[in-house]
């Protein structure tokens, strides 16, 4: 079996924990928790203290946290510049509302506005998570619209509540509970596993093109709006052909909707190539969505979208008690400083790069991986039980995962199956933390073809 290896020798060693062991804390967990709440491993680890991308267990062991407390963490666990900002704003104010003035959320919204593809979406509304983002955008494109059908993608995934779970497209984060009216499924970009059997480029984009008749035949003719993440995070890193969106959008438009671009994932950098992950595929959207990675570990999420859209909005009393929370606003926009002091997009575009190129000596190596795609540090790798057949592997990725972690390597999954492994560390990592990740991979997947 591979065994354990520190992921950095160079970095200070943990404080002393002094707190309830993980089976202490497992056996609390199963009383005072309620039961959805989900576990990786066999034997679950009891993550106590982080150092920028590294994580420490309850026994002092370090880890390389490759998937970046699902994707939440940016620019480092315990950032020393971030939390510094942030505890200046504790000190000074910790709570405030909207319905006062406060310096810290218009200063953010204008940050964010900077960062917009389009200068016309200079207007935001905070909240507290993804779902709540999600929700409120598609409140506004109904309401901007006058229409009420609603286009999503096949094994996308937009959050837990309820509009947002109507949203999603993968079975096993769905409950057996109605969903919500008005909402459609649209055919994926999923090459590798085309929901119309075809090969690209020869296909024509079908898939693209289907959401036309999905318009059709399955709606009143106009639609209020289509939302997609720009690479499928949950779903399996999920990578459409460069043509996808911009056919989709083309089809959208003419049939009277919006284009929302769900960037909890993909937002800040996070592919490399662009700031935001929808500007791969050349779309400027009418509404940007976000989460997780904007406050790098707060509960912190937004809506940007123009005035001309947002307007509709004023007609009801809308309010949330702690979207736009001055210590929230303050990691928010330390958070982005952070990555434009660090040049953290241009990171992730480099050791992404490193990342990718290992990978798909990877794949060369060991039939077990039926594909290594996305972008940046988005990355993903799908495991199948033959190439011939790509009959998913989801017992291989568990396999992985649990050695990977007992060698020092913390990893995520995702996909309908979940056959997909995820790689998505912090976007402060170094080349030589790639270099682990493939290291131990490396070793992960030879001793599961040993067996």
């Amino acid at each position: 079996m591979p065994e354990y290896r520190k992921p950095n020798n160079n970095v200070a060693p943990p404080a002393p924990y002094n707190g309830p062991s993980a089976q202490e804390i497992l056996a609390m967990r199963r009383e005072f928790l309620m039961p959805n709440h989900i576990l990786y491993y066999k034997k679950p680890i009891a993550i106590v203290q982080g150092d920028m991308q590294y994580l420490y267990d309850s026994e002092g062991r370090q880890y390389l946290d490759a998937i970046a407390g699902v994707v939440s963490i940016s620019v480092g666990h315990c950032n020393p510049r971030v939390i510094a900002k942030t505890i200046e704003q504790i000190k000074l104010l910790q709570h405030t509302t909207t319905i006062y003035l406060n310096p810290m959320i218009v200063q953010f919204a204008k940050m964010l506005a900077e960062k917009m593809p389009s200068p016309d979406m200079k207007q935001t509304f905070f909240t507290n998570s993804g779902s709540e983002a999600n929700d409120l955008a598609l409140l506004a494109a109904t309401l901007y619209t006058g229409n009420l059908d609603i286009l999503a993608v096949r094994s996308g995934y937009h959050g837990g509540s309820r509009v947002p779970m109507s949203l999603t497209a993968v079975s096993t984060w769905r409950y057996p509970v109605p969903a919500l009216p008005n909402i459609h499924h649209v055919l994926h970009g999923y090459c590798y596993r085309c929901p119309v059997k075809l090969t690209y480029p020869s296909c024509g984009i079908a898939c693209a093109r289907d959401v036309e008749n999905v318009i059709l035949h399955s709606t009143t003719g106009k639609i209020a709006a289509f939302i997609a993440e720009p690479i499928q995070g949950v779903g399996g890193v999920v990578t459409p052909p460069p043509e996808y969106f911009k056919i989709i959008f083309d089809i959208v438009k003419k049939y009277g909707g919006l284009f929302v671009s769900d960037e909890v994932q993909t937002g800040f950098g996070r592919t490399g190539s662009a700031y935001w992950g929808i500007e791969n595929w050349e779309v400027i959207p009418d509404i940007i969505t976000m989460a997780k990675g904007i406050g790098n570990g707060v509960p912190l999420g937004a809506v940007t979208s123009t005035p001309e859209i947002a307007a509709p909005l004023d007609q009801k009393i809308f309010f949330n008690t702690f979207g736009g929370n001055p210590v929230s606003m303050a990691q928010g926009m330390a958070t982005l400083q952070e990555i434009d002091d660090q040049k953290l997009q241009e990171n992730s575009a480099r050791v992404g790069a490193r990342l990718t190129e290992g990978f798909q000596r990877l794949y060369r190596k060991y039939e077990v991986i039926g594909e290594a795609r996305g972008m940046g540090l988005m990355l993903g790798i799908e495991l199948v039980k033959s190439r011939e057949s790509r009959e998913p592997a989801p017992d291989a990725t568990a396999d992985i995962m649990e050695m990977a972690k007992d060698c020092g390597l913390l990893i995520g999954k995702g996909g309908l199956f979940g056959n997909v492994i995820r790689i998505k560390p912090p976007m402060c990592i170094t080349s030589d933390d790639a270099d682990f990740i493939l290291d131990v991979l490396d070793d992960c997947f030879q001793e599961l073809s040993d067996h």
